[in-house]
């Protein structure tokens, strides 16, 4: 459905929500593409430091591109991604997405080479890092902060809920706090920040879902991944679902649930992404039978008939006193 209205958001485009992709055409002046790459990483809560078995809903398996082989070098893994991609977009100017597991998970003088492999390809602009908020210190960031005086960079920090007691439930390792001081640690240094969050999560009422919308508006984030869970074959969740079946997010709830989420959430957060995807051989459940940008779509047009935008519902404070908050919650 089109924004037959003629508003203009606070963001500077007709779409009722802050849409990352209209955000890095209007910075690059062209459409930019993530280049998905496999470092080899893993992470705490996997290699016994903080736990076993990673969180339990992950199988990183099921969502990593065909052209991505941890075998690979990064910049062999590079060159193969952006040459598929620029036959499938037409894109010539990309991201590299360090994507599987906790990708700051190691010494810095181990993580400088994969990142330096990555920007040196003549077509890449910048890196997102995906990772847990527990695997950064000040050495990392600070490293961080000099290659985001050349490169677009952007940090995405695995939160998916506020809730300590869900995150002791999936297994993850760390709580709440743990994010609020990597959050306060890089606010400000010249990068953005990404945080990913999952709706849908067993023992998670609604309200306490549209919730964290109100709270992370109040800490100085620049993104934000929405993802409704997924539960995927070969995990620890799977097992647990089929022995003790919980409630899966059904589509039109999920359209109207991530609607209510927006209109709470700080209108210049940037959204990333507002549906996961997982392909269909590695799906257990929900099983709606529409693609990652049908459900998009669907979400923008609720929003546009309901006369809801991004930020509609929301008063907080400015950025530099989102970071203040940040800095207080971490005690530093």
């Amino acid at each position: 459905m089109a924004n037959t209205t003629g508003r203009i958001y606070p963001w500077g485009t007709r779409r009722p929500y802050n849409a990352y992709r209209d955000y890095l055409i209007a910075r690059f002046g062209a459409r930019v593409q993530k280049v998905s790459v496999d470092a080899g990483f893993t992470c705490p809560n996997r290699d016994g430091t903080k736990g076993r078995g990673g969180c339990t809903y992950c199988n990183n398996r099921s969502f990593v591109p065909p052209y991505c082989h941890p075998g690979m070098s990064i910049a062999e893994q590079v060159e193969a991604g952006i040459a598929y991609l620029s036959r499938r977009y037409g894109v010539d100017r990309f991201i590299v997405y360090f994507q599987a597991y906790s990708n700051t998970y190691a010494p810095l003088a181990h993580l400088k080479p994969l990142y330096e492999q990555a920007l040196a390809h003549p077509q890449v602009v910048g890196l997102a890092i995906g990772t847990r908020p527990d695997c950064v210190d000040r050495e990392k960031i600070d490293y961080l902060a000099q290659l985001a005086r050349d490169y677009y960079i952007s940090v995405e920090y695995g939160l998916e809920s506020i809730s300590d007691q869900t995150l002791e439930r999936l297994n993850r390792g760390h709580g709440f706090r743990e994010w609020e001081a990597a959050i306060a640690l890089s606010a400000g240094r010249g990068f953005e920040l990404c945080t990913h969050i999952i709706l849908g999560l067993p023992g998670e009422s609604r309200e306490q879902m549209l919730q964290t919308a109100s709270v992370l508006s109040r800490y100085p984030i620049d993104s934000l991944k929405i993802h409704h869970l997924h539960v995927v074959k070969k995990t620890i969740l799977a097992h647990q679902y089929a022995r003790n079946p919980f409630p899966l997010l059904k589509y039109r709830e999920y359209i109207e649930l991530v609607a209510a989420f927006l209109a709470r959430l700080r209108p210049d957060i940037k959204i990333q992404r507002l549906v996961g995807e997982t392909h269909p051989r590695h799906l257990i459940g929900p099983i709606w039978g529409v693609r990652a940008d049908v459900v998009q779509r669907e979400i923008e047009r609720y929003l546009l008939e309901h006369d809801l935008w991004q930020g509609k519902f929301c008063a907080v404070g400015q950025p530099a006193q989102q970071a203040q908050v940040a800095e207080k919650a971490s005690g530093s």
